[in-house]
């Protein structure tokens, strides 16, 4: 599901407010003369005869009436309209009915007048009718809304069309008959006007505190999972998973919350804390997800998250085991925390602390991978005006699929004399490389000419100025081997399509970082906050 806002709603009226089948519109054209693969109205307007087109508009306007007398209101139609008021929701009609037609079936309505609609636009005003998308445009005017969120509920694709061209939501009534190639393409597909009620509520702002029960009930439905080895399974009112880890000795776990982003900030956090346990050669296997949403959050925007998260841990074969899901004025954006496990052999645990003077230092891709991305995402309008190009921004919002290192971490667990893995993230290569040397308990001689920049990167930072070595990074893996490992490692690795470059090598214990640039000692980069932090 995607993220969207509903602060109205604009009905089609015939074969949606009303049951289907009230005017025969086979009988109109034939009437009038018009060719079965014409629409009526157009067909009307181009004759130039003015006689005959006055004849026409009696036959239609005729027809229409007596329709409208036989015509009856469609099931959950008051329903609908009562759920609707009562969130206070401007609703309205838009078709390409005379109003006369349109009072006389409401007559048929026992419960709905035209005074229950904030708008009505017909063909008799002054504008050009569906799939034109002038009468949404102007539906949304008077509703003092946002045309991106009105929803308009039709069962044509001319109703669909004009909510399309005017970048509303569209939602098609489809009763079995409407659409039975699914060829029209719109954002949702019901078959009843009862399901537009979930439709709104998903569209519509959470109040403050947990996310709505049998909202997450729906969502955890959807959810798979190794039914042998759930003790406990996600579940309302379940706070914990209980999971079987047998034939294993080894629990590794981290945590890591995702603050920066929120396009894709769901993948982010399955992939970043994906990366922190893969570095240990570990597989990931359990993830547990703490989500908060600003206040005016719509369930969408949850849901959007949800499946996002979801798609990912099934991409990476993880089981989401569940988690708390709250609205709260603590956060100004969504928050995703998420906490990570996997159960090993201990005998195949990688430890830093292994690593021995000699190892080499690897890196695979490039620097800042996901700050690139981030920033593309972020500042795109400012990145344009400072004069990078559509097709260099674009390449920057492709590396949000490079932020794994699930991939090259596996080759590694596979080979031996591998002495420690580390991901880069906050603080970029800058931090990790001096983090690997504390945990690893021995300095690190690194060259700093030998750390690859993407040129896309390269180009993003210059233009806002922005150091590529401060900026967060996950998507790179380094990685520690024996001297004697390090070749066929790297074959293997660029054999699977990531470079890996040769960045330096561990010297004595202790720790920090020595660098080297062109053969010169020169100062390791230091940064007070990762550089991404400078730019939001």
């Amino acid at each position: 599901m995607h993220a969207y806002t509903v602060n109205a709603v604009l009905f089609d009226f015939d074969g949606t407010l009303t049951q289907p089948g009230a005017i025969d519109f086979r009988a109109v054209k034939q009437s009038i003369g018009c060719p079965p693969d014409q629409p009526i109205l157009e067909f009307i307007r181009s004759m130039r005869d003015d006689a005959r087109q006055a004849e026409a508009n009696a036959v239609l306007h005729a027809m229409e009436l007596e329709a409208a007398r036989r015509s009856r209101p469609n099931g959950g139609v008051d329903a609908l309209v009562r759920f609707l008021q009562a969130r206070q929701l401007p609703i309205g009609i838009l078709t390409r009915n005379s109003r006369a037609s349109v009072l006389i079936a409401l007559k048929q309505f026992s419960r709905l007048s035209i005074d229950d609609f904030d708008v009505v636009i017909t063909r008799d005003d002054p504008v050009q009718p569906k799939p034109h998308p002038a009468g949404v445009l102007l539906a949304a005017e008077r509703f003092q809304v946002d045309p991106q969120t009105v929803l308009v509920v039709g069962d044509f694709h001319f109703d669909i069309d004009a909510g399309r061209q005017a970048g509303a939501l569209t939602a098609l009534l489809d009763e079995g008959h409407t659409d039975p190639e699914g060829e029209i393409a719109c954002d949702f597909r019901v078959t009843s006007l009862s399901e537009i009620e979930r439709i709104v509520r998903c569209g519509r702002p959470l109040p403050n505190g947990k996310f709505p029960n049998d909202l997450l009930e729906e969502f955890f439905g959807h959810l798979q999972h190794d039914e042998r080895r759930f003790l406990i399974k996600p579940g309302i009112g379940e706070d914990t998973a209980a999971i079987d880890i047998a034939h294993h000795d080894t629990l590794v776990v981290t945590s890591d919350p995702i603050t920066f982003v929120t396009d894709q900030i769901g993948t982010y956090s399955v992939l970043i804390n994906a990366n922190d346990i893969a570095t240990s050669g570990a597989i990931p296997q359990w993830l547990m997800t703490t989500l908060l949403f600003p206040p005016d959050t719509t369930p969408s925007a949850v849901f959007e998250v949800m499946t996002d998260i979801n798609a990912a841990c099934r991409h990476w074969g993880i089981t989401l085991c569940g988690g708390h899901t709250e609205i709260t004025d603590a956060v100004q954006r969504p928050v995703v925390m998420g906490t990570l496990g996997a159960a090993m052999a201990r005998q195949d645990l990688i430890d830093k602390r292994n690593m021995r003077p000699g190892d080499r230092v690897l890196l695979t891709k490039g620097v800042a991978v996901e700050g690139t991305a981030i920033i593309a995402n972020a500042f795109a309008d400012r990145l344009l005006a400072l004069g990078l190009t559509a097709a260099e921004l674009e390449d920057c919002r492709r590396l949000v699929d490079q932020i794994s290192i699930l991939p090259e971490a596996a080759v590694a667990r596979r080979m031996t004399n591998v002495t420690a893995m580390h991901d880069v993230t906050e603080g970029g290569i800058a931090a990790a490389i001096y983090e690997l040397s504390c945990a690893g308990g021995h300095q690190l001689d690194i060259h700093l000419e030998r750390i690859p920049v993407l040129p896309v990167t390269d180009r993003v930072c210059r233009l806002l100025d922005v150091d590529p070595l401060g900026l967060i990074g996950s998507g790179s893996l380094l990685i520690v081997c024996r001297p004697n490992t390090a070749e066929a490692l790297m074959a293997t690795i660029e054999a699977e399509g990531i470079p890996v470059a040769w960045i330096g090598d561990v010297s004595a214990p202790g720790q920090g970082v020595r660098a080297h640039h062109n053969g010169e000692r020169v100062s390791w980069p230091e940064f007070e906050v990762d550089e991404i932090a400078r730019l939001f």
